[in-house]
């Protein structure tokens, strides 16, 4: 049956949805290795900090120029922005948890309906 427009509209409709959601899971993974990457950046930034010794000259970058500023102020900004990254892993988990769900559950239905064997992982 690779032809899908002699499938009913039902399964036509689920056939997409299946697609959109797995397209999801793609983004969300995605998003989810950009912002491990930038987790592990912050990470190592604050780790160099925490050895660098109190009155060191420190630099942030700010678009394409360096500005001096305190180590204080430059840990403090890392470790929020830390704490807002692992905040917003966790919700990218659970879109995935969510999205794992759906998509398990319409292939499930798709697999009956087109009279399919059910995989089980």
């Amino acid at each position: 049956m690779s032809d899908l427009s002699q499938l009913p509209p039902n399964v036509q409709e689920r056939i997409a949805r299946l697609q959109q959601l797995q397209n999801t899971m793609q983004q969300l993974q995605a998003q989810k290795q950009r912002l491990d990457a930038e987790k592990s950046e912050t990470e190592r930034a604050l780790t160099t900090l925490n050895e660098t010794p109190e009155g060191a000259k420190i630099y942030k970058s700010v678009g394409a120029v360096l500005i001096e500023k305190e180590k204080a102020a430059v840990v403090k900004e890392l470790a929020e922005r830390k704490d807002f990254l692992e905040m917003r892993e966790k919700v990218l988990e659970k879109q995935e948890e969510k999205a794992k769900e759906k998509l398990q559950g319409l292939q499930e239905t798709l697999q009956k309906e087109l009279g399919l064997p059910q995989q089980r992982g």
